[in-house]
């Protein structure tokens, strides 16, 4: 019986070993991706709203996968200038979370009030900096909130090989992230279907007095995942975290041990289930052979 307990003992002081010296730095790291994770999910504003968003400053996160990536922003007489520059702020902070270029994202931009204006496509700036610059010159339309005619736009005129965006055979996600703050003043629910059946993965970002239900109406499914709200302008860059997570190559892929990850926590456990498993085939092992002790002793 001694010897097994001396058996019992150094296994699973070895399981232990194994499980600190796997899991260690991650189970230390606990505390942390709690709160990360808690940032990078935004509660309801409103029950059936869509999300909401109140917190401090993003973490940052994953690498993000390869997109061809427009932004269609509405600029109509709503949106105040000083607004404007705040969504302006906002998707130069989606641009610095990206990994941009030729053969990784490419980013195009849409400009809507009462016309629609393509400010550059998907084929024109392949750095950072070519794309932040361009931001910076863009002024609003004013007037209007044609909303279905600036996705038929994009859908027709920038999501199409001429345009930049890469071949079907080469898989890459078109995705589109929709800002406005108003009610559409044409018919956004036939147009935006279409965009999604054509392969076109919709996020919607509703400001201040932006209609929920209009919202609903543009984006993907699932709706908590594609539809966004926030009270005003001066918030709407906190969003860039949440962006960061939902276009993580990872969290697209496989799991990953990277803490940033919210799937570690299952890639963990399932790894700690396998250990598990293991040190009871040992156990069972040593049971057997202390069994086959006891016999011979008799």
């Amino acid at each position: 019986m001694t010897r097994f307990i001396s058996l019992f003992v150094f296994y699973f002081s070895g399981f232990l070993m194994g499980v600190q010296g796997t899991y260690g730095p991650y189970i230390r790291n606990q505390n942390q991706l709690y709160v990360d994770r808690q940032r990078s999910h935004f509660p309801p504003n409103m029950p059936g709203q869509g999300n909401s968003i109140n917190f401090g400053a993003p973490a940052e996160l994953c690498k993000s996968r390869p997109l061809d990536l427009v932004f269609i922003i509405d600029s109509s007489r709503s949106v105040r200038p000083a607004e404007f520059e705040k969504v302006k702020i906002f998707l130069s902070d989606m641009v610095n979370s990206l990994d941009i270029g030729s053969d990784a994202t490419r980013a195009a931009l849409v400009n809507y009030a009462s016309t629609v204006k393509i400010e550059f496509l998907l084929k024109k700036y392949f750095s950072k900096a070519d794309i932040k610059q361009a931001l910076s010159r863009i002024d609003p339309l004013s007037t209007g909130t044609m909303t279905g005619l600036a996705i038929k736009t994009a859908m027709e005129q920038v999501f199409t090989e001429e345009a930049g965006m890469r071949p079907q055979k080469k898989n890459i996600p078109k995705v589109a992230i929709i800002v406005t703050d108003g009610r559409p003043q044409d018919k956004v629910e036939e147009v935006a279907a279409a965009a999604r059946t054509s392969g076109i993965e919709i996020y919607a970002i509703g400001v201040d007095r932006a209609e929920m239900r209009s919202l609903k109406f543009m984006a993907s499914q699932p709706m908590e995942d594609h539809v966004f709200y926030v009270e005003t302008y001066g918030v709407i860059e906190k969003l860039t975290s949440k962006f960061r997570e939902s276009l993580c190559e990872e969290a697209r892929g496989g799991l990953s041990e990277n803490p940033c990850m919210c799937e570690a926590q299952i890639a963990f456990q399932k790894k700690v289930h396998n250990s598990i498993q293991q040190l009871t085939s040992k156990l069972d092992d040593i049971t057997n052979r202390v069994q086959q002790f006891d016999i011979r002793r008799e």
